[in-house]
């Protein structure tokens, strides 16, 4: 029987959650920043820590002039400069 990562405690499988390789208790596999209970492959990681794809994006995603403003934000800038 697995340990889960997080408390160390044995997961039986009626309460695992199976994520980034290991084996979780449901209850114990949460967001690093905001302790967020999270479902197996419905979130990010980085560093092998699970993170909710909300604070993955405030902490670790694209920054700078224009950043994560989609493909068509040249056009609507261009529209929106007339």
């Amino acid at each position: 029987m697995p340990n889960c990562p997080k408390c160390s405690k044995p997961v039986y499988f009626v309460e695992e959650a199976k994520a980034l390789g290991k084996t979780w208790h449901k209850t114990c596999l949460k967001c690093t920043s905001c302790k967020k209970t999270l479902t197996p492959g419905n979130f990010s990681d980085k560093e092998n820590q699970p993170y909710c794809n909300p604070c993955y994006q405030k902490n670790f995603g694209a920054s700078g002039y224009r950043a994560g403003a989609g493909a068509g934000a040249a056009n609507s800038y261009q529209w929106n400069k007339k």
